[in-house]
């Protein structure tokens, strides 16, 4: 019994099953530890949109700051246009010498009266390559009409001016030179004073009063438009002896001859300009007792050539300082976005802890934080370039200035908006590359 009984103690237990052996999981696929640039940049547009108002007012600065770039770069660069073209319809070969020294200050005499009509000849009998010259003498006045009047620029010239100054006519004919020397009580109007003085009906042929004097309409010029320096369509034109002895009294101080306001002339040839205008410089010197190194001149010759350059540079640097002014709102823009990246650095401390600790690089967060500001910046820039064509297509539409938004003015708005978000983004997110993940993960 007992052996029996120990027999059944020994016996072996049945076997027991082995646990199965739990499944492994495939490796990820190595990307060479290098973060997706393109997903980096669909995070910072998700976080953009996930505070709408924030990112708007984290861009306002930015998006004015271009809009007042585009705009004022634009509306520069017009008037500049405007001013330049106008210049060059003159023509940049033309000399206008005018009674007075140039440039004279506060206090001094600007209206000297030594250049007469007896120059002109002078300058004339020089036999130099020039189209002209033409002297000028004029004021303004009242132009009365049977049924209007106006007030305009009345201006006593030769035959010479039409040439000097490429005008042309849409009805009649411009003075000639046998009215010149009879002194003719003939008149011809600018586009805007015809329409003026007689609307759409025919000016050629009419009368007018002037200075109690009637003159007969001759001719009427076609229209140029308006622009800075004055316009032809705002004047009327009388032969220069009529202006001298029946209107305005052009008699020089000592009785012997007539005054004239300016005289105009053509070079023919641009390259000629400076030897022309030497000599007849010195005709004048000579003609007038003055010292010939000019230290003493009573007129002025103002070279339209030099003018043009003169002028060209300093609506450039106007246009450029305008532009400086304006970039100031784009760095103020730049100091509210690092300010706004700022607080996401800290709103975000446990994410940039937990990254790092699976595995992310310093150079990964910096690069996020980068994408992030720069994405900022450009949407501002965008906005803010949609906003400034809209100022100078309305002037440009309104006809007020020919001002279209140029490639250059884009770019450059642009270019400096990116440059703004990544100097201004780059703190920011070194201060989060160098965050420490155990200290990250400890923040609140």
């Amino acid at each position: 019994m007992i052996g029996a009984e120990q027999n059944q103690v020994l016996a072996p237990a049945p076997p027991v099953d082995a646990p199965e052996p739990m499944p492994v999981l495939e490796p990820l696929p190595d990307s060479g530890g290098r973060v997706s640039v393109i997903e980096v940049v669909r995070m910072a547009f998700d976080s953009l949109v996930a505070n709408k108002v924030r990112s708007l007012l984290t861009m306002l600065g930015v998006i004015i700051g271009v809009a007042a770039v585009v705009a004022l770069l634009s509306l520069g660069e017009g008037a500049s246009n405007a001013i330049t073209s106008q210049i060059e319809s003159i023509g940049t070969n033309v000399l206008t010498i005018q009674p007075g020294q140039q440039g004279g200050g506060p206090g001094q005499n600007t209206s000297a009266q030594n250049l007469t009509y007896a120059d002109a000849q002078a300058i004339e009998a020089l036999n130099l390559p020039i189209v002209g010259p033409a002297p000028q003498y004029g004021a303004t006045a009242s132009l009365v009409a049977p049924a209007a009047d106006t007030s305009a620029n009345v201006v006593g010239v030769t035959p010479a001016y039409q040439e000097v100054n490429a005008l042309t006519l849409s009805a009649g004919s411009f003075i000639g030179e046998d009215q010149v020397r009879s002194a003719s009580p003939v008149i011809v109007l600018g586009a805007t004073v015809a329409e003026e003085l007689f609307g759409s009906g025919q000016a050629v042929g009419q009368t007018v009063r002037v200075e109690g004097q009637t003159l007969r309409v001759i001719g009427v010029l076609t229209a140029e438009g308006g622009g800075g320096f004055g316009s032809v369509d705002d004047r009327a034109f009388v032969p220069i002896t009529v202006a001298q002895q029946r209107l305005f009294g052009g008699r020089t101080p000592d009785g012997s001859g007539y005054q004239v306001s300016s005289i105009a002339l053509s070079v023919i040839d641009a390259d000629d300009i400076d030897t022309v205008q030497a000599r007849i410089e010195a005709l004048l010197r000579e003609r007038h007792d003055l010292p010939a190194d000019g230290s003493e001149d009573d007129f002025s010759v103002l070279n339209q050539a030099s003018f043009l350059e003169t002028l060209t540079t300093i609506t450039s640097l106007f246009t450029l300082f305008l532009g400086a002014v304006a970039a100031i709102s784009l760095l103020v823009g730049g100091i509210g976005i690092m300010n706004i990246m700022l607080v996401s650095v800290t709103e975000r401390t446990r994410e940039i802890g937990l990254r790092k600790a699976v595995g992310a690089r310093g150079g990964d967060i910096l690069l996020q934080f980068v994408v992030e500001a720069l994405v900022l910046s450009l949407t501002g820039g965008l906005l803010g370039l949609l906003l400034g064509s809209v100022i100078p297509l309305a002037v440009t539409i309104l006809g007020l200035l020919d001002a279209p938004v140029t490639l250059s003015a884009a770019l450059i708005a642009i270019g400096f908006s990116l440059a703004v978000g990544l100097f201004f983004g780059i703190y920011p997110a070194r201060r989060a590359a160098r965050l420490d993940p155990i200290e990250a993960l400890r923040h609140d």
